[in-house]
């Protein structure tokens, strides 16, 4: 079994999820702010699914498939949101990332999505990492802005939401670019 290693930032602990981390995974994540801009996240929130989800992240790291962590503050380890590569395959991986509502604007997201993203270029020798968001929402380009993505194309009608088929846009980075 390997172990998913921590990894620290100026702020921040990105450790491995734990069950223990199912409740406040719920109230964060099941906030209607942070599903509305997610293309994954379900809203309502069920109970249970927070630690099935948790499982199923764990699973992707042992198969290799994903690196997916708990974003937590130095100060005090509260967790705040989570940030990780999915899709892990062939050199490239999906950045994806969430906060939750009470820690916005303070720069958690792109303090761990950028070390993350390190993290994936230089431990797990990945070529490139991309990101999607919804077209209505910039907030989430932003970040990948912030940590050198570049956008590469809208597409539209890629994502189902609530039964609506929407416009994702699309960015990447390349491993050279880490350099």
């Amino acid at each position: 079994m390997r172990h998913q290693p921590l990894l620290t930032t100026e702020r921040l602990i990105l450790r491995p999820f734990q069950l223990s981390d199912a409740t406040k995974i719920q109230k964060l994540a099941g906030d209607e702010l942070v599903a509305n801009g997610a293309i994954n996240i379900p809203h309502p929130y069920s109970d249970g699914f927070a630690g099935q989800w948790i499982g199923k992240v764990l699973a992707g790291w042992q198969s290799q498939l994903s690196a997916i962590y708990a974003i937590t503050l130095k100060s005090n380890y509260q967790l705040v949101g989570c940030v990780g590569l999915h899709n892990i395959d062939s050199g490239k991986a999906q950045l994806g990332y969430w906060i939750g509502v009470p820690y916005w604007g303070q720069g958690y997201c792109t303090e761990a999505a950028k070390r993350v993203t390190e993290f994936g270029f230089k431990r797990l020798e990945l070529d490139t990492i991309y990101g999607q968001h919804l077209s209505r929402d910039p907030s989430p380009g932003k970040i990948m802005q912030k940590i050198g993505m570049e956008h590469v194309m809208t597409k539209s009608d890629a994502a189902r939401v609530n039964m609506i088929t929407e416009d994702l846009e699309y960015y990447e980075i390349r491993a050279m670019a880490e350099a």
